[in-house]
């Protein structure tokens, strides 16, 4: 039986976050204090490409904190990118630690399909 799921993504695991990083050819995240325009964060800095100031992800919330000034200090394309990359990889992450088996469909455009079977049925 197959099954669609639509996820609402709040990144909250440091080792997902390491995995988008990596599979977007990131530099690694950096945990602590991180300027933006206006101030200061704390959390799990990630520079995405073009961008002034990098994204900061608050694990303990799931909030993602930027300042791209609509658009001009970065382009939202790269972080629906970065957040569609934690959700894969997360989810990822998930089935396999719960011993399925993860396969992965990239589509025409640009989304991103993930099989995972469960006790050898697909789902």
């Amino acid at each position: 039986m197959s099954h669609i799921v639509t996820i609402k993504t709040k990144v909250r695991d440091a080792g997902a976050v390491q995995a988008a990083c990596t599979r977007l050819s990131l530099a690694k995240p950096i945990q602590g204090p991180t300027k933006l325009y206006s101030g200061w964060v704390t959390g799990l800095a990630v520079q995405l490409p073009g961008w002034v100031y990098p994204v900061v992800c608050n694990l303990p919330s799931g909030e993602v904190q930027f300042d791209n000034f609509n658009g001009e200090w970065g382009d939202q394309k790269d972080l629906s990118r970065f957040l569609q990359a934690y959700a894969v990889e997360k989810t990822k992450i998930e089935a396999r630690r719960k011993g399925h088996l993860v396969q992965e469909t990239p589509l025409s455009d640009g989304s991103i399909r993930l099989t995972i079977q469960v006790n050898g049925a697909g789902s």
